[in-house]
């Protein structure tokens, strides 16, 4: 008897050890599989993770480590990116095709292994392999260490909100025919909040519902996982404090209207401070250009507990070109800035770039016109490799698959948004190397080539902070005399104005190679993007450690 309950004894310390080590370590499984989804009274089948658009939430704690096997069911070739999650010396984890991993392919499977370090609030994960994020993305939630408090009041409880965009015929027939072509891709037919369009005029649906109760407050983090479209949020009736964006944390601050580029989270409290009622919610889209959007308003109903009423309180949305109101928004966000919280922002700088960006035109022999829209970065249209460029780089093996000339200003300067000029491109697959530990300034500056439009931009691999913006074209004389290198708001993918420029800065200290592009798909597609290649440092935990062993290969 007494050697049974020593045994027994060993094997719950056993156990307790095992749970002590795995205390912090989150396990996923991602099984991508085919669903049909039925959304505008038609059904077609899509991609998703375990059969759910969007897909399921990933939950963790500041410093935890995440481990995700994925296993691709389907006949596309997947990857995912956790969007936003700094990939500290674990780029092989990052995820976007051909840059840091070659994708799965079908029957395959990889297993996703990185550390939360020194993050907190909201992200999103997703596809990053041709268009299919459309429908393969959902949201990560990283909570405070236990027993480190949020730096604002405690909500009773938190709800999370997606947006996305949808479309009835298949994503990737889209892009493909766009390829083929030579033309724009077409517009999505409609948006998504959690997955519900709501109700439109050509079909009737239900709508997601938001329920509340009198005096409580909830913390919803709120993503925008849409393809292509910059999108205003609002709730009928009530106004939202935001409190954190991009998983960090904000001064507060009021508004009735939230803006978010694709790629973009926001974290706010509401404060049902109603007795009763039913309120619309809504997503609509920004464009302040001639650039077609789709214009189809997302409803979704704010709904407080024992309302008996039907009856629908709403308010009018944002006109789509809402300049004032994106800019508005977009000025208000500052870093907390506290003593747990500091912003160090670089105050020296030892690369200081500036990235003309925008869409342009190449000939193209085989498209309907003999053209074919591209985009570019400083008249650099970046050409997906077919070997994966950080393998590449890691086996000192990037001879013809890259080179790392990348120019760190315009060869030919022009007068950026003033019109028609410098319409044609080179291709290329070029990175900009920079040293461990280097301090980078980007001058993001919008080109107005064909069209100006607003770019929301995203930095692998690092946050950065915003530092200073503007309309027209940089001054490099009297604009920096106005950057905030006190509280600038901390991100990691910035909207740059139409027609504007926004300023960034950041340290290299992630060693790897890092994608930057636009987070509009159909300018990633066109060629908006590049990547930053941070070299090792001295030190071991400053060197990029070798591949996992299921590294897919190409």
């Amino acid at each position: 008897m007494a050697k049974s309950c020593a045994r027994i004894l060993l094997l719950l310390v056993f156990i307790s050890l095992q749970y002590l080590a795995d205390a912090n370590i989150r396990r996923y499984r991602f099984n991508v599989v085919m669903k049909n989804m039925t959304k505008l009274c038609s059904t077609k089948p899509i991609v998703t993770i375990n059969g759910k658009f969007p897909g399921p939430a990933l939950y963790a704690r500041e410093d935890d480590n995440v481990i995700v096997n994925l296993i691709n069911n389907v006949n596309y070739n997947i990857t995912i990116h956790w969007h936003g999650v700094k990939q500290l010396r674990t780029g092989w984890s990052d995820g976007p095709a051909y840059i840091t991993q070659c994708p799965v392919q079908p029957g395959g499977t990889f297993v996703y292994n990185f550390t939360l370090t020194g993050q907190r609030g909201t992200l999103l994960w997703h596809a990053h392999i041709s268009w299919l994020r459309a429908t393969v993305h959902g949201a990560i939630v990283i909570l405070p260490k236990r027993g480190v408090l949020y730096p604002f009041p405690r909500p009773h409880t938190e709800r999370i909100i997606v947006f996305g965009e949808w479309w009835n015929s298949d994503v990737e027939a889209v892009i493909s025919q766009s390829t083929q072509s030579g033309l724009p891709p077409n517009i999505s037919d409609a948006h998504t909040i959690n997955g519900l369009i709501g109700q439109v005029p050509s079909c009737k649906s239900r709508g997601y519902t938001l329920n509340v109760e009198t005096g409580k407050k909830y913390l919803l983090r709120i993503i925008n996982a849409a393809v292509n479209d910059e999108l205003f949020f609002k709730i009928t009736g009530h106004n939202l404090t935001v409190v954190e964006v991009d998983a960090s944390y904000t001064k507060p601050f009021d508004t009735e209207t939230l803006f978010l580029g694709p790629g973009q989270t926001t974290n706010a409290i509401l404060t049902a401070n109603h007795p009763q009622g039913n309120f619309l919610m809504t997503i609509s889209p920004f464009m302040d250009t001639v650039v077609p959007v789709n214009n189809v308003t997302a409803t979704a109903f704010l709904r407080y507990k024992d309302t008996r009423t039907q009856v629908l309180k709403s308010s009018k949305i944002p006109p789509v070109n809402a300049t004032s109101i994106a800019l508005g928004f977009s000025d208000s966000l500052r870093s907390l800035n506290s003593q747990d919280y500091p912003t160090n922002v670089p105050l020296k700088v030892d690369h200081s770039l500036f990235f003309a960006i925008g869409v342009g035109v190449n000939p193209c022999a085989t498209c309907i016109n003999g053209t074919k829209t591209i985009a570019d970065i400083n008249n650099v249209s970046f050409v997906m490799p077919t070997v994966a460029m950080l393998q590449a780089h890691y086996f000192n093996k990037s001879e013809g698959v890259f080179t790392d000339d990348f120019p760190g200003k315009p060869s030919t300067p022009f007068n950026y948004t003033g019109g028609l000029s410098n319409l044609r491109t080179e291709n290329g697959t070029k990175v900009y190397r920079l040293e461990f530990n280097a301090t980078v300034q980007v001058i993001i500056q919008g080109t107005s080539v064909i069209a100006p439009e607003s770019h929301p931009t995203h930095l692998h691999g690092s946050n950065f902070f915003v530092i200073g913006k503007g309309l027209g074209n940089f001054d490099p004389l009297k604009d920096p005399k106005k950057f905030n290198l006190v509280d600038p708001v901390e991100r990691n993918t910035v909207s740059v104005p139409t027609a504007g420029w926004t300023a960034i800065r950041f340290i290299a200290d992630n060693p790897g190679v890092w994608f930057f592009h636009c987070h509009l798909e159909v300018h990633t597609s066109w060629g908006l993007k590049m990547a930053f290649l941070v070299e090792d440092g001295n030190g071991s935990n400053e060197k990029l450690p070798p591949p996992p062993s299921d590294l897919p290969i190409c």
